[in-house]
């Protein structure tokens, strides 16, 4: 069902303004299973055909790369041991997991 509910939150980010990722953002979300809420801020590069996607988020950095245009942005991202990845939609609210997680987290960015 919370698998559901993800996907009709990209579609309906999808279905919204669409703009260039590339920016500054504020960023609040969840982990997965429904777990604390976070909030910090996100930074997305142009670099050639990807992306590079830096969050800071409770003092930790994750850097990730990323490949998409104005309508979605999907991205591996690294933090000391930590991986995963995430997907967002034109509004850039998104769903993420670590790697080999079971569970969703969600995440929507704020342009600054």
């Amino acid at each position: 069902m919370f698998a559901v509910s993800a996907a009709a939150l990209l579609l309906s980010a999808a279905t919204g303004f669409a703009a260039d990722p590339v920016g500054s953002y504020s960023v609040a979300g969840s982990n997965p299973g429904g777990g604390d809420k976070y909030s910090g801020t996100v930074t997305v590069e142009k670099t050639g055909q990807t992306y590079r996607v830096i969050w800071i988020v409770g003092g930790a950095r994750y850097v990730g790369t990323g490949i998409g245009d104005k309508d979605f942005l999907a991205v591996s991202y690294k933090a000391g041991s930590d991986t995963g990845r995430a997907l967002y939609g034109g509004n850039w609210a998104g769903v993420w997991t670590y790697a080999g997680g079971r569970e969703i987290g969600t995440e929507v960015w704020k342009r600054e």
